[in-house]
């Protein structure tokens, strides 16, 4: 079993190896691997156990409820327009939401665009947020931390859009645009609504 985690601050993948203890488990966060096709040859036994006489010291203290109004479903989209750094706060994401409403998509983010507030945790993206494979990812304004990366790269298309050239977000993207998104985004929702 290889088990590939970020290590020294996210600057490297590490790949563990435990050679000598069994058994071995590792755990995947959902949606990192695309959903097998179901086999109906393939059948399991459901084994019920009693306990009878085993008491439960178990109880509930508190219970927290989840985001709801600020809430999005990015696990289930299949378009993500998503913000990092570069998209400068709450003005550069309302460029994005335009976007992502144009196209039929949600609004993702990086950790630091969240860290900074400028969009709720929600919507994160990455190691410390959700793991996401949509259709499409357009990541714009996100330099692509390692952390971010692992969260989203298993996207079919990958669109990148930063002004740094040597941004790592352009070693996994299917199509890079090098330049300042509050200038390519909104040709692009222009286009996009004069093609409807």
């Amino acid at each position: 079993l290889l088990q590939v985690r970020p290590a020294f601050g996210g600057n490297i993948m590490a790949t563990i190896l435990c050679p000598d203890y069994r058994p071995q488990m590792a755990t995947v966060r959902p949606r990192v691997m695309k959903k097998d096709v179901y086999d109906e040859s393939r059948k399991g036994e459901i084994v019920n156990v009693r306990l009878d006489g085993i008491t439960s010291r178990t109880k509930v203290t508190a219970s927290v409820k989840e985001e709801s109004a600020l809430s999005v479903n990015l696990h289930e989209a299949d378009v993500i327009v998503a913000g990092g750094r570069g998209c400068g706060g709450e003005k550069g994401f309302k460029l994005l939401e335009e976007l992502a409403e144009a196209i039929g998509g949600v609004v993702g983010a990086s950790r630091a665009s969240v860290d900074e507030e400028w969009i709720s945790y929600s919507h994160q993206v990455g190691q410390t947020g959700k793991t996401v494979n949509p259709k499409l990812y357009i990541a714009c304004g996100i330099s692509g931390a390692v952390q971010h990366l692992v969260g989203m790269q298993s996207s079919d298309v990958i669109i990148a859009i930063n002004k740094n050239p040597e941004a790592p977000i352009f070693n996994v993207a299917t199509y890079g645009i090098v330049g300042d998104l509050f200038e390519i985004v909104p040709m692009l929702i222009k286009k996009i609504k004069e093609s409807k």
